[in-house]
């Protein structure tokens, strides 16, 4: 990686960090309110992975990407999105949903450390991690739109597809970076990351407060 992170960079990072911690606050508040549910911590790992991920890119900067633990890591915060919507909204496909979600990081994480790093084996990784990946994001994106359509949660809510759409675009642009010839330029990708990450931030807590004022 050879883009340098900006102070601006930082200081979007560091909002970042501030907005997923003020989530999990709110979050640890509801699940006392609700009784512990699983989904709300399921959320809420997800959301411990945005903070820690936002605090290691300002320490580390951007040279940090290209391990193989960084994909391995972040793909915890689809899972856990996705995986809390199916636990909170269709539980009688959670057990299901959360055997593939573990049987897709363990793809993902075997896809990364073992093999060889030929053109072949990039190709592999790079549809492994886009067929679980983008089961994760279809179930972000259209699980909160179906809900609002029925009027099952508040309109707010569709804030959680806004911000799976950010996390899933990101997540495989980064991944393509590692083919010779990526659909985006590094220099664009890494441009927009840090903005990325804050809007990705404020859309989970935009839907995930406005349900839970709802029901207040």
């Amino acid at each position: 990686m050879t883009h340098a992170m900006t102070v601006f960079d930082q200081i979007v990072l560091g909002a970042t960090g501030l907005v997923a911690l003020y989530l999990i606050v709110r979050l640890i508040q509801d699940s006392k309110r609700a009784g512990n549910p699983i989904y709300n911590y399921l959320y809420i790992a997800s959301m411990a992975v945005i903070l820690v991920s936002g605090l290691l890119l300002i320490i580390y900067g951007y040279d940090i990407l290209p391990n193989p633990e960084v994909i391995v890591v972040t793909t915890l915060i689809p899972i856990g999105i996705s995986t809390g919507l199916v636990y909170e909204f269709h539980s009688k496909y959670a057990k299901g949903y959360l055997i593939f979600a573990i049987v897709g990081l363990i793809a993902i994480t075997l896809t990364r450390y073992i093999g060889a790093d030929n053109e072949s084996y990039k190709t592999l990784r790079i549809i492994t991690l886009a067929t679980f990946h983008g089961v994760f994001g279809l179930t972000i994106f259209f699980v909160p739109i179906f809900l609002v359509r029925a009027k099952k949660v508040v309109t707010g809510f569709i804030g959680v597809t806004v911000g799976g759409t950010l996390i899933g675009i990101g997540g495989l642009s980064l991944a393509f970076l590692k083919l010779d010839n990526p659909i985006l330029s590094a220099n664009l990708i890494l441009t927009i990351l840090a903005p990325r990450l804050l809007l990705m931030a404020l859309g989970y807590t935009w839907g995930f407060v406005k349900k839970t004022k709802a029901v207040e």
